[in-house]
């Protein structure tokens, strides 16, 4: 992204979309006090999030002994619901659906390609399926310390290896495949990428016309095989992103606040909730309604307007396609593809 000397002014950002994650699939219950068990508890949750400010919900479904849900009947309950409750919202699946482990000395594992691949056909559809691009480790553990797990199953020896040794599996046979899926059923992806190797894979996509959309991503900070806490590959992979795509940071425990306010600074989008963090300070636990409400207070502190449910859809292009990939170049900012025989760095066609 390029930034004029005019793109921190507050008026000249567009305005903030709050991602909320309430639903925290690799935690049990009573390891945060707003983790939501019942169906009605989910709903409640969205309610809740969007009243304090959010405008997109990702989307995890329990079962009622508190295990996550792979069911794809319980999800289709859950949108159903949740289409009536917060019409408003931008209903965002997590593509993983549950990555939990079954019981101690379980794995943490992402489901089969086959599974996956229902998601493309949920009654009702969800406006976005969360998109891991290539198989990558996803130790979620590497950077939580003992004070991010006091108190919780992961801090159990054998939630704690298990979350550890997780893998993303996420190859090209999965996500051409997904992304065809999606598109027939006009579901938007939502790429979840670790590093710049996987934004660099996008591209290609892209570039190939494999993929001709607008390019909506969040960048997953929470080391382990993803991309860590540094501010300099923060800032890095925020100045590679297109000037047309919409980015989220994402990242865990007591940084999601200061990653966050950076994000917001830089006139980017954040996200919140239980399944990213659940502590304010050392020692004191936070709900995803009170992280919803924290990124408002520094937004209106920074003179950065909220993103309605209506300027969120309209901000993530729902609905969106291109023709083909120089459409979709134009659109996200990118320069041409090469044309044969030309030589140099490439330019953005202009009209004569």
């Amino acid at each position: 992204m390029h930034f004029h000397d005019d793109s921190l002014f507050p008026e000249n950002q567009e305005k903030l979309v709050i991602q909320a994650a309430p639903y925290g699939p690799e935690w049990l219950p009573g390891d945060a006090d707003d983790i939501p068990v019942t169906m009605d508890e989910h709903v409640q949750a969205a309610v809740d999030c969007y009243n304090a400010g959010a405008t997109v919900l990702h989307i995890h479904v329990r079962e009622l002994d508190g295990r996550g849900s792979k069911r794809m009947s319980m999800f289709n309950e859950l949108l159903g619901r949740l289409r009536e409750a917060v019409p408003d919202m931008v209903l965002q699946i997590g593509g993983s659906i549950s990555f939990a482990p079954e019981g101690e000395g379980g794995d943490a594992k992402w489901l089969a390609y086959d599974t996956r691949h229902l998601l493309a056909e949920l009654d009702p559809a969800p406006d976005q399926v969360t998109m891991a691009i290539n198989t990558s480790q996803m130790n979620i553990v590497e950077i939580m310390n003992d004070d991010d797990l006091v108190g919780t199953s992961i801090a159990k020896p054998d939630y704690y290896r298990a979350y550890r040794d997780m893998v993303v599996e996420a190859g090209p046979e999965f996500y051409l495949e997904h992304l065809k899926r999606l598109h027939a059923n006009g579901i938007q992806p939502h790429f979840q990428l670790a590093h710049l190797a996987q934004l660099e894979t996008v591209e290609r996509l892209i570039r190939a016309g494999l993929y001709t959309g607008p390019l909506i991503l969040n960048y997953v900070a929470i080391g382990g095989g993803f991309a860590g806490r540094h501010p300099a590959d923060l800032v890095e992979f925020i100045r590679r992103v297109p000037d047309g795509a919409v980015l989220t940071i994402e990242s865990s425990m007591r940084a999601v606040a200061p990653m966050n306010a950076v994000a917001i600074a830089l006139g980017q989008h954040v996200r919140v909730g239980n399944e990213d963090n659940l502590w304010r300070g050392k020692g004191e636990r936070m709900s995803s309604v009170a992280q919803v409400e924290q990124m408002v207070k520094i937004s209106e502190a920074l003179g950065r307007e909220i993103a309605t449910g209506a300027d969120a859809k309209r901000i993530y292009k729902l609905g969106e396609y291109y023709a083909d990939a120089d459409e979709t170049l134009a659109r996200l900012g990118m320069v041409p593809n090469r044309r044969p025989g030309r030589r140099g760095f490439m330019l953005r066609d202009v009209s004569a």
